[in-house]
């Protein structure tokens, strides 16, 4: 190591900066044993220097001026933990341009401009490093760059936002309404005052285009993601999936399949035996599936102050290490390739669909007949029950390109005895 001390600007003091702080304050000689030097916070870049702290920082760290941090020629590395998009890419870019190392949480970023930015460190000699964008402490990025190099990937798949994961676990573990269990996870801390992009499936995928970019060597942007959320399911839902055998998960899912690759969140009747079925209230998982290794799970918290600093300051040890040994650091992900996006409605789906109908003779068979006029093919049909004259009607199919399942359900819809469809969500069966 040709420094005794590295100096390390940051960009934020929120949760996760507090939980960078409180690992290198406790942790303080184990990272610089991995890291082979001292690391030091000189300036941490705030905008109310008077604020009460969650930790104790010096006062003389801290500034409002980004200058300070961007314009200083002893800091090496700097750590972007202040989130949104705009200022944020301003901020990152001045720093690669003043050869200066970067580590960010910033999922929003990195899935909607994360190529240009690596771009940009390729050109200065530099890298950005961001492991802490997804997956909170758990290592997904690192592996996905590393450990699992020699394969080739076929499928992503997990629950990869705490926030909706714990409002589902709630709802079936304890028969909570969605809106009892939103606000305690908001009182929690696992959800924020404004849940929208969690619970729309936004933030996953985000999460997911990250992850695929570097699964398929492929640039792909969040607009190009399938994407429905949680606000659709209801008590039943979850009661007639356990009682089939599954449980009802948000879950991204990236596939490499011969035509192109496909991108979706959706809400899906996991079997209740699969891995991520397990997966319950905060914690995240992403399940593998590599042509050499098999399938593998990851598994852990997936957001919160401590876990996420975790997975930053693993990144600043490795970005300490490149300015110890004057190299650059690794940047896989420059060799991308233009991959075809699939359409949703060419892929295949087993379907689970739940409806109101006049409780009357013939049902059944108008809607098989439906179904089977656009070959697909029903695997479970029960009327659940009669109350006042409507029968409440569960169906389950077998796998079926998507597009003559929506033909059928349209098919369905103008019937006159069909009062209402309650919900339509995606099941997979392996």
């Amino acid at each position: 190591m040709g420094k005794k001390v590295v100096n390390v600007g940051m960009l934020g003091l929120g949760t996760v900066a507090s939980g960078v702080v409180n690992i290198l304050q406790v942790n303080r000689e184990q990272v610089k044993y991995r890291a082979g030097t001292e690391i030091k916070i000189k300036k941490i870049l705030v905008t109310d220097k008077q604020k009460k702290r969650e930790v104790d920082v010096s006062p003389d760290i801290l500034t409002t001026n980004p200058a300070d941090i961007l314009e200083d020629e002893e800091i090496d590395v700097v750590l972007e933990l202040m989130g949104g998009v705009s200022e944020a890419r301003q901020y990152i870019e001045e720093a690669l341009r003043r050869k200066k190392f970067v580590i960010t949480a910033n999922k929003d970023l990195m899935a909607s401009a994360g190529a240009e930015i690596l771009s940009l460190a390729r050109q200065q000699g530099r890298n950005v490093f961001y492991e802490a964008s997804v997956g909170g402490g758990i290592p997904l990025i690192r592996p996905l760059k590393s450990s699992l190099g020699a394969n080739k990937i076929n499928r992503l798949m997990g629950i990869i936002n705490g926030t909706t994961n714990y409002i589902l676990t709630k709802m079936s573990m304890e028969n909570m309404k969605f809106n009892e269990a939103l606000a305690e996870a908001q009182e929690k801390g696992f959800a924020e005052q404004d849940p929208g992009n969690d619970l729309e499936g936004k933030d996953a995928a985000y999460k997911i285009c990250i992850l695929a970019g570097l699964a398929f060597n492929s640039r792909v942007k969040p607009d190009e993601v399938h994407i429905e959320g949680i606000n659709g399911i209801s008590a039943r839902d979850i009661f007639y999936a356990r009682e089939l055998g599954f449980t009802l998960k948000l879950l991204a899912v990236g596939e490499e399949l011969d035509k192109g690759i496909v991108l979706r969140v959706h809400p899906a009747l996991i079997p209740s035996t699969h891995p991520l079925a397990a997966v319950l209230y905060e914690n995240n998982a992403l399940y593998v599936s590599g042509n050499a290794v098999g399938e593998v799970m990851f598994y852990g918290l997936g957001a919160g102050s401590m876990p996420t600093g975790s997975s930053v300051v693993a990144d600043l040890i490795e970005a300490v290490r490149c300015v110890g040994y004057g190299v650059e650091g690794e940047m896989l992900e420059m060799f991308y390739n233009n991959i075809n996006v699939v359409p949703m409605e060419e892929l295949y789906s087993a379907f689970y669909l739940r409806l109101q109908a006049i409780d009357q003779p013939g049902v059944f068979a108008s809607l098989s007949t439906a179904f089977g006029d656009e070959k697909v093919s029903l695997d479970m049909i029960i009327q659940k029950r009669s109350v006042e004259g409507q029968a409440e009607i569960v169906l389950v199919t077998h796998d079926v390109e998507e597009k003559f399942f929506n033909r059928a359900l349209g098919r369905v819809q103008r019937f006159p005895f069909i009062k209402e469809i309650n919900s339509v969500f995606r099941v997979i069966k392996e």
